[in-house]
């Protein structure tokens, strides 16, 4: 009848010091790679952007509000801010942080069209 009881207090004291996460520091890169899916042709488009630039994807306006890569591994993974809409007059059906390595975690909701970040772009390094 304790067994349960004392494995939670050992498990309520031991394990949020392991779920803890750490800060990772980042860069801030000059622009990105995102990529576009039209769900109903099929078709896949690559889609750079600058910072502050925004770029069409059939019905949909993509507007890059930045992107930061881990300073430790630039190549590694992307944070990339977007806002994306389908009509200026509209509410944003996305506004947030898309994350390169877990595209599932913040998704775009349309029934026609997915859009997830590759990768940051740096011109300096890469000609992107």
């Amino acid at each position: 009848m304790f067994k349960p009881v004392l494995w939670f207090l050992i498990f309520s004291l031991f394990l949020p010091g392991f779920l803890v996460s750490q800060e990772v520091k980042t860069e801030i890169a000059d622009g990105a790679i995102l990529r576009g899916l039209d769900k109903v042709s099929g078709k896949v488009k690559d889609i750079p952007l600058y910072s502050g630039d925004t770029a069409i994807f059939g019905t949909l306006s993509v507007l890059l509000k930045g992107c930061r890569f881990p300073l430790n591994n630039p190549a590694g993974d992307a944070f990339v801010r977007l806002v994306i809409s389908e009509d200026p007059e509209q509410k944003n059906i996305f506004d947030g942080w898309m994350i390169a390595s877990s595209p599932a975690l913040n998704p775009l909701d349309h029934a026609r069209y997915d859009v997830w970040a590759l990768r940051c772009a740096m011109a300096d390094a890469s000609g992107e």
